[in-house]
């Protein structure tokens, strides 16, 4: 039954991602007055989120980038599908990589690479990467997800990040997959969307975003350090429809040389600088701010670098 579904989901998805961008754009402006007019998805929770980070806007001005953030989303859905049918060539004419050279350069030397960014524009067309390489081929561009419950979807999603040659990788499956590439000599950049809520045990900072006090993963950085990445953030802007300006910044040559959570520090800066810019562009409907700091000291306290239930620490 599982097979079934997952058969006719793809079936159902890859008919409509043969359909042209201006169709699926139609399609789209129809999904928006479904989901924000009818469904009203998560309207209450985005209502919040912007408006808690956002203070120094008025209501009116909330209201509008609401609007036009439900409109990207389901552009943003439309062009998800548009991947597994969309050709190279076509991807990379809507897909504008601006200092992509910088990841050869690092091949050059013998280092791996990390990008990282946060849920702003459209994260899955970052395969778009694995395309620019001209003098290293073979290098792999891995992406790092979590599994969804519903196997029929995350069977479909593995099938969109990978249609043009990503390697898709659960992230319990992460340092396995970098022993081996390392075995077999070849070079990687991977690609860490890093602006998730951590669960309540795997806390470890906390940090000033968006005028919140945001409790964020360590683990990606964690890896970079044990790697020596080079490290690059990626600065996404959309200028129209279809087509998306991705700028590669350096923030570390070299991440075992940064003091801790340096890295986990710049990103997340970086990042609130391009919501601001154009805020309609971020996942707001994400209830990432539900775990608070004076919930957490209640509850847990840091042994050697972990969160522990206060009721499991001995006196």
């Amino acid at each position: 039954m599982a097979n079934l579904s997952y058969y006719l989901l793809r079936g159902f998805v890859w008919l409509l991602s043969l359909l042209p961008f201006w169709a699926l754009y139609g399609l789209a402006d129809c999904f928006f007055l479904l989901v924000y007019y009818i469904i009203r998805y998560r309207r209450k929770v985005v209502r919040r989120n912007l408006s808690t980070s956002f203070p120094e806007k008025s209501e009116r001005e909330v209201k509008q980038i609401e609007r036009r953030f439900y409109r990207w989303l389901c552009d943003y859905a439309v062009e998800t599908m548009k991947l597994l049918t969309i050709s190279d060539k076509a991807l990379l004419r809507r897909m504008e990589l601006r200092g992509a050279e910088q990841l050869e350069q690092c091949f050059d030397k013998g280092q791996d690479c990390a990008v990282i960014l946060g849920h702003y524009c459209n994260w899955e067309w970052l395969a778009a990467i694995q395309l620019t390489f001209k003098r290293y081929p073979d290098a792999l561009l891995g992406s790092i997800y979590h599994p969804l419950y519903n196997k029929a979807f995350d069977r479909l999603f593995i099938d969109i990040r990978s249609a043009h040659g990503s390697l898709c990788i659960a992230k319990q499956d992460i340092l396995r997959e970098l022993v081996r590439l390392n075995r077999e000599k070849r070079h990687s950049v991977f690609g860490y969307v890093s602006d998730q809520s951590p669960r309540w045990h795997n806390i470890h900072l906390w940090l000033d975003f968006m005028n919140h006090d945001t409790p964020v993963f360590t683990g990606g950085e964690r890896i970079m350090r044990k790697k020596d990445n080079a490290v690059f953030y990626l600065d996404m802007e959309r200028p129209r429809r279809g087509k998306y300006v991705c700028t590669f910044k350096l923030v570390s040559q070299h991440a075992a040389q940064e003091p801790e959570n340096e890295i986990t520090k710049q990103f997340f800066k970086m990042l609130e600088q391009t919501i601001r810019r154009q805020p309609e562009f971020y996942l707001w409907t994400h209830n990432r701010w539900k775990r608070t700091h004076e919930e957490f000291d209640r509850q847990y306290v840091m042994v050697n670098g972990r969160a522990i239930p206060r009721e499991e620490v001995k006196d």
